[in-house]
């Protein structure tokens, strides 16, 4: 998995997604977590095969790693992890994990929890706040959580949960309510969406996305009609 020398003295954070393509929002997800919790490190995770999203077409995966490359190549708290692009079937997140805990224990995390997949303190899922609001229906929910504790996001339109919430999420989740971290920043409003409908039009999708990605969705046409034999769909 090729984690060795990464410094595994603290919990790593785990951010998934389709990555299409990366922009500035997921890095600075990554960043303000990474500093308000203390982590380590951000492993990021191009998903495979996306089982929430079973017929929304997305660029193929070699495209999603390779701008993911690109973003996140200035920053040494960063690291791209190929656990879900290079199995098949649909990615699940509790899977996920458990292979990533597997590949820390082998490259020499001597952490108590690390090679073990259901006592977890050495992960932290971040999530935004919209994707918490479907967790229930994700895959092995109570497995992820005995894994990895979840830090929750906002976004724009989806404030972080109030009191009522957080007792609903104690009553779906009995017994793991403290594995939910609930931080108050940052809060952007950029989307992939938006990011690959600006490209699909011609327009600039600068300061959107790190100055390499744009060169990269312009160079190999992502998001163009004309593209479409590089791309395995839209997400």
């Amino acid at each position: 998995m090729g984690w060795a020398g990464l410094g595994l003295n603290g919990p790593w954070g785990v951010l998934g997604g389709t990555f299409d393509p990366i922009h500035y929002a997921h890095l600075a997800m990554a960043e303000q977590t990474r500093e308000t919790l203390g982590l380590s490190g951000v492993m990021f995770v191009p998903v495979g095969v996306p089982p929430h999203k079973p017929d929304q077409r997305i660029s193929a995966a070699h495209h999603r790693v390779a701008m993911v490359e690109l973003a996140i190549k200035d920053n040494a708290a960063f690291r791209l992890s190929r656990t879900e692009v290079d199995r098949p079937g649909p990615s699940y997140t509790s899977d996920t994990l458990r292979l990533i805990a597997q590949g820390l224990a082998q490259d020499g995390d001597t952490s108590d929890s690390a090679g073990d997949p259901e006592v977890a303190e050495g992960l932290v899922i971040i999530v935004s706040m919209e994707a918490l609001r479907a967790f229930g229906t994700w895959h092995e929910p109570q497995s992820i959580l005995r894994q990895a504790r979840v830090a929750v996001v906002p976004r724009l339109g989806f404030p972080l949960p109030d009191a009522e919430d957080r007792a609903l999420l104690a009553r779906l989740f009995p017994g793991h309510a403290e594995r939910f971290i609930f931080l108050a920043e940052p809060l952007l409003g950029i989307s992939a969406s938006a990011i690959r409908a600006r490209a699909t039009a011609g327009r600039s999708v600068r300061y959107l996305v790190p100055d390499d990605v744009a060169r990269y969705i312009e160079d190999h046409r992502l998001y163009q009609p004309s593209g479409a034999t590089e791309s395995e769909g839209d997400e």
